[in-house]
């Protein structure tokens, strides 16, 4: 090969090795584009989703604030300062069925999201209201999916109880420490709204206190 042949080649062979770094080079920075433009994309969606989620952590806490702050509409109340407080031994006589204090057993029942089938001891159930319970009971003419509906909320929701009180004037009624409510229904929305106000609300006389542990229906 002559001379002048083997420049041209060197040449030639020069020119493909630049041609072949230029295209490699625009490749890498199409990734670096692509990738920081994923890179972005996630970024942003993550924020929103932060920032929707903390605007709904936020709502649900405003709800929350509302709820506790209204007044449940139709429920009653007594004075907590005649409630009776005193442990006792014997059956109590309570002006209100099902009762929202007074003296009571020294046990309470377990209020852990606790669920009976069957008749729990009143005086019991008074002690668990005493440490922020809030007690649902319903008599037979009480529908058996409310009753379903109710069990699951109850089961979900610790510093609550239900139990069948048969003798109790209203069909489904939520029973707080000072407080009552009677409702038809377990859709009625005043169950969430007391729920909410009274599981370990400010009316409870003995906030922290244990709702495990205590007596268990067999």
């Amino acid at each position: 090969m002559s001379r002048t042949s083997k420049k041209a080649a060197a040449t030639s062979r020069k020119a493909r090795i630049e041609e072949m770094r230029r295209v490699e080079r625009a490749r890498e920075r199409r990734n670096r584009i692509i990738t920081i433009t994923l890179s972005a994309v996630i970024v942003a969606g993550v924020a929103g989703f932060g920032a929707y989620a903390l605007n709904k952590a936020n709502e649900k806490d405003e709800q929350q604030a509302a709820a506790v702050k209204k007044p449940v509409r139709g429920e009653k109340t007594w004075d907590a300062k005649k409630l009776g407080r005193d442990h006792v031994q014997s059956a109590v006589d309570y002006p209100m069925n099902p009762p929202v204090g007074g003296d009571h057993n020294q046990a309470w029942m377990t209020c852990d999201g606790t669920v009976y089938t069957k008749a729990i001891g009143k005086e019991n159930a008074v002690h668990s209201l005493e440490h922020g319970a809030v007690w649902v009971t319903y008599n037979d003419k009480a529908a058996e999916a409310d009753i379903k509906k109710l069990s699951d909320k109850v089961s979900k929701t610790p510093y609550t109880l239900m139990s069948p009180v048969d003798d109790q004037p209203g069909t489904i009624t939520l029973s707080a420490w000072g407080y009552q409510l009677t409702v038809d229904k377990a859709s009625d929305p005043r169950v969430e709204q007391f729920l909410t106000k009274y599981v370990q609300g400010s009316q409870t006389p003995e906030p922290g206190a244990a709702c495990t542990n205590g007596l268990t229906q067999t």
